[in-house]
This record gives C-alpha cells, sequence and structure tokens, in this order.
C-alpha cells in the first residue's frame, strides 16, 4: 500500500503544479489581444454541445471515475478500511464542509446567489497535495495520508451535494435506465465477470442515460467505479488497471483542460467585487470556514475520544491541513457551473475561488513550514 500511496501522491503532487500553470496561463490569455479568438476557441460548437460542455460534462465524468476508484480502494484497503481509521478524517472532512457551507447561507441567504452555498465545501486534491509536497521531507508520512483521505471523503461529500442540490429538472425514465444499467454492472461483478469491456460499455450508456435524467452525467462516474470488480486490490484486478491507466491523464491531460476551458476569466471587475455577498461567502468560507470546521471537528472527536491523532500529527498540523483543505479550484469551479446561470455571477465566482483557494494554499504552506520548522520524521516520503 506504501507504493500505491507514493504513486498517487507523486502524480497529484506533479498534477497541482501543471494546473497552477495552465490557470496563470488561461488567465492571461483572456485577457490579452488574444481574448476574443480565445473565448470562441472554447465556446465553439462540436455537434450539439460547445467544447467546454463537453469538457464538463464528458471528460469530468472520467475524472469521477478515477476519483470513485480511488475512494473505492480507500474503503477496501486504505485509509478507511477501518472505522478506527477512518472516523478522524471523516469527521474533519465532514466539519470541513458544514462550517463553509453555513458561513456562506449566513451571507447569501435569501438572495439569488444562496444557490452556491456547495461551492466553498469542496477541496481540490491535486492543488492541495501540491503544496504539502513543497515542505518536503518535514512533513510526516501520517499528515499526507490524513489530508489525501480527508479530500477523498471531502469529494465524496462534493459528489452527494451534486446529486441531491444541483439535479435540474429530472427525467425519470432516464435515471430508472441509467440505475438499471449500473444494477447489470453490479450483477456482473458480483458473477466475477473480470472483463473490462462490458462494463466500459455500460458505463457509456449510464453516462448518456445519465445525461438526459437531469442529474449530473459525470455521476456516472462515481457508479460506474463501484460496478468494476475491486477483487483483492493487486495490479491485476480491473479496478486497478482501469485506475492505474487513469491517474496520469486525468491529473495531466482532463483535468489541465477543465482549467484551461473554465478559468479563461475576464479580470474587468475592482477589488469591491469582493465585497459582495458571493464572493465573500466563497472567501470567507474557504479561508475561514475549512480549516475552522476541519480544526473543530477534530479537536472535538479526539477530546471526546471517538478517535485518536496518527503518530506524528498534532492538532496544530491538523490546522495547517486545513488551510490547504480550503484549495476548492477544481471542485468549487466544477459546482460553480452548476449553481448559476448567470456569466457575471458564474465569473465572479470563479474569482472568489481562485483569490479564496490563494490566500488558503500560502496560509497552509507557511503555517505548516513554522509549525513542522524542528521536527524530523524518519517515516516522511
Amino acid at each position: 500500500m506504501r507504493s500505491k500511496f507514493r504513486e498517487f501522491f507523486e502524480s497529484e503532487k506533479s498534477g497541482g503544479i501543471v494546473l497552477l500553470i495552465v490557470t496563470v496561463f488561461s488567465i492571461i490569455l483572456a485577457n490579452s489581444s488574444l481574448q476574443h479568438a480565445y473565448l470562441q476557441f472554447w465556446n465553439a460548437a462540436l455537434g450539439v454541445h460547445s467544447l467546454v460542455e463537453w469538457i464538463n460534462d464528458g471528460l469530468m465524468a472520467i475524472f469521477f471515475l478515477y476519483i470513485g476508484l480511488e475512494l473505492e480502494r480507500e474503503i477496501y484497503q486504505g485509509e478507511l478500511s477501518r472505522m478506527k481509521k477512518a472516523s478522524l478524517p471523516i469527521l474533519a472532512a465532514l466539519g470541513g464542509m458544514i462550517i463553509p457551507a453555513g458561513i456562506f447561507m449566513i451571507l447569501n441567504h435569501g438572495t439569488p446567489s444562496h444557490a452556491g452555498a456547495g461551492i466553498p465545501m469542496a477541496t481540490d486534491i491535486a492543488f492541495a497535495i501540491g503544496i504539502l509536497s513543497l515542505l518536503g521531507k518535514k512533513v510526516p508520512l501520517s499528515l499526507k495520508i490524513f489530508l489525501t483521505a480527508l479530500a477523498v471523503i471531502d469529494d465524496l461529500g462534493a459528489i452527494l451535494v451534486i446529486a441531491v442540490f444541483y439535479t435540474s429538472s429530472l427525467s425519470l425514465i432516464y435515471l430508472c435506465l441509467a440505475l438499471g444499467i449500473f444494477l447489470i454492472l453490479v450483477l456482473l461483478n458480483r458473477q466475477k465477470v473480470n472483463n473490462l469491456i462490458p462494463y466500459l460499455i455500460g458505463g457509456i450508456a449510464m453516462w448518456y442515460c445519465m445525461l438526459h435524467s437531469g442529474v449530473h452525467a459525470t455521476l456516472a462516474g462515481v457508479l460506474l467505479a463501484f460496478a468494476i470488480p475491486f477483487g483483492n486490490g493487486n495490479k491485476s484486478t480491473p479496478s486497478a488497471k482501469v485506475w492505474h491507466f487513469l491517474h496520469k491523464p486525468v491529473s495531466f491531460f482532463i483535468l489541465p483542460l477543465f482549467a484551461l476551458a473554465n478559468t479563461a476569466l475576464i479580470l474587468n471587475g475592482s477589488l469591491s467585487d469582493f465585497g459582495q455577498t458571493l464572493s465573500l461567502g466563497i472567501i470567507l468560507g474557504l479561508f475561514l470556514g475549512k480549516p475552522m470546521g476541519i480544526w473543530l471537528f477534530s479537536f472535538l472527536s479526539v477530546k471526546l475520544g471517538i478517535c485518536a491523532l496518527p503518530s506524528g500529527i498534532r492538532m496544530k498540523h491538523i490546522v495547517g491541513a486545513g488551510f490547504l483543505g480550503g484549495i476548492g479550484f477544481t471542485m468549487s469551479i466544477f459546482i460553480t457551473l452548476l449553481a448559476f446561470d448567470d456569466p457575471a455571477m458564474t465569473n465572479l465566482a470563479k474569482m472568489a475561488i481562485i483569490f479564496g483557494s490563494l490566500i488558503s494554499g500560502l496560509t497552509g504552506f507557511f503555517w505548516l513550514k513554522i509549525t513542522l520548522k524542528k521536527q524530523h520524521h524518519p517515516m516522511a516520503i
């Protein structure tokens, strides 16, 4: 499991750096003399959908498949396989979702922007791990595993939020067809059918039905992940093969493409825009709500004896991990696209996500740099 975690960690670390580069590149192009051509490119029609819609509804389903496979691995063999090990990151992630959403709703309740409550609830695994990796060997392995497990659980929470709160008009026929296909795939799993072809064909059909059901199509990726046989988790199992095949394309192609297509932000506002309840709710939710919720729920769960801190971690390190959890980016932007139809609100929310994620990442980095400064961790990787 140590080698699998190392592979995952290294991929996410590099992916975070790539995401940062393409985001800066996209914002520069969107505010250059090439602005019109750049924006027109992403909105160009490909059949009945635009290029950006194919990325957000199609390629991101593969990202959700990857997240689902990682979550499945954690449940069967990783940090979520035993309740004693899983309880701390689960409760921390819960706090990291409830408090930011609460802060947002306090500021936006009864306004047109209230639908964005799910935006500050998310954590970007690639960026969070990328920032943590910059601290090198000073970071204990237990803290890396805690942050990774927390971010994976956070993604599960975001998936549930999308399924429950960001479903538009519902078509029961297509939804039943999608769930029916899922059940057939689960039956194939139970019958120990390990050939990947029926799962992939069924996954595409399930995605198509989900796309027309009103429930966001990317959720088909998560369902497919849990239908693919996990077996004993070794490299020869279907789940491991798909996970291993996807983790580099997702990190170095799909997520960078998503960032390029969705961070083409025209900077024509002012700092006063960040004083609006929408942007303020997102920034405060990410920068204050995330670390507050993660630390508070961790502290209470340890004090109440529900769980214990892993070896090498203190509560001050949980605070630093909480700030890194405030890097929302990918999933936050994704939820923004579901929450708002108004381009002005979407643009403002994206800018708030980038700003909130930036100050959260910088604060988390320097906080951990200081608190880990005098510690030596032979278990670090």
